[in-house]
């Protein structure tokens, strides 16, 4: 009788441990989904205020291209609001975004960039939505925009295995401060320690007047 008490006192206690186990994980991943929530909401509005004080500048001096940059924001912010808040969207979609975004800058230096982009052909795989966005931000932000001399942006996109890699290359005045933690990049870093956690890696540097972004996330 000893026996079968001491064992049915143990099944309590591990019942009772691995409960509170349970408890906690709820409770941190309820954490984590509502700082991720956080960091988004952070994301847009930062954009979205950029993007139209830029539509307004460009309309006040050369209306022409104003309606192609109104048409690209608009799929920009339908993807925002429709696909921003899920947990996974597809690689293709989150391109065509990002390429929305880098076309609907450009648009504002009347081909005075010098732009190189490279994705992949139809990949098949899937991504948290708005990871890649704030590197785009941050080489026109911090570089492109400070740039006298011609501006130019390098960005490749490789997927092999499943592996995403992605160099993204810029010039910038040496004279001027290239942020590489701001608001944008910050939030990435923490979303990526959240979604990819020993899946990814992030390696930012410059050089004379040049900016790296390395990035790799196994999907």
């Amino acid at each position: 009788a000893i026996m079968i008490g001491g064992i049915a006192s143990a099944i309590k206690l591990m019942k009772s441990v691995y409960e509170k186990q349970q408890a906690t994980l709820i409770m941190e991943k309820g954490k984590i989904q509502a700082e991720l929530q956080v960091l988004k909401a952070q994301l847009h509005p930062h954009f979205l205020f950029n993007t139209l004080n830029n539509i307004y500048s460009l309309t006040q001096q050369i209306p022409n291209p104003a309606s192609a940059m109104i048409l690209r924001l608009s799929d920009m912010l339908r993807y925002i609001l429709y696909s921003g808040s899920r947990d996974l969207v597809p690689l293709e979609g989150e391109l065509k975004m990002l390429d929305d975004y880098i076309k609907l800058e450009a648009l504002r230096y009347d081909q005075s960039l010098d732009l190189s982009i490279e994705f992949p052909s139809n990949p098949d795989v899937s991504i948290a939505p708005l990871l890649l966005l704030p590197f785009a931000e941050n080489a026109f932000k911090h570089g492109a925009s400070k740039m006298i001399e011609r501006p130019w942006i390098s960005l490749r996109i490789e997927l092999k295995d499943r592996q995403l890699s992605m160099v993204m290359v810029n010039g910038f005045d040496p004279g001027a401060v290239q942020d590489s933690g701001g608001i944008g990049i910050a939030n990435v870093k923490k979303r990526l320690e959240h979604l990819y956690p020993g899946k990814h890696t992030l390696q930012l540097r410059s050089e004379e007047e040049l900016f790296y972004v390395n990035l790799t996330i196994g999907l």
